[in-house]
């Protein structure tokens, strides 16, 4: 298995969150332990679970890994639609984030199946 860092869902995961923060800091003040923490932990989910996996060593707990941080892509997708509802979010900022984070997911995905 390749190092965490070498892989390129890795990397852009890494890159999505750093956006997050970016975004969010305009986010409202009032939401800073609501849609603001929520989004943030979600998203610093994915790599942190691609690194943790990675770093087992076993294709069965590299796998659950995998599949946690999949399902952290759905909550922060779910998370960017309540943001632009909510108007935190212009429709820009949205459409890049959410096709971001479909192609994470997608690779994920990609990545589980050649473990299997």
């Amino acid at each position: 298995m390749a190092n965490f860092k070498e892989l390129l869902v890795w990397q852009k995961s890494i890159n999505f969150v750093t956006e997050i923060y970016e975004l969010t800091n305009d986010f409202p003040k009032n939401e800073m332990y609501g849609l603001i923490s929520q989004i943030r932990r979600a998203s610093i989910s994915i790599p942190s679970n691609i690194a943790e996996g990675n770093s087992r060593r076993s294709v069965a707990d590299y796998l659950q890994f995998l599949k946690i941080a999949r399902g952290s892509c759905a909550e922060v997708e779910t998370q960017l639609i309540i943001a632009q509802n909510l108007k935190f979010l212009n429709e820009e900022h949205y459409l890049k984030l959410n096709q971001d984070i479909i192609e994470i997911s997608k690779m994920l995905n990609g990545l589980i199946n050649s473990l299997k």
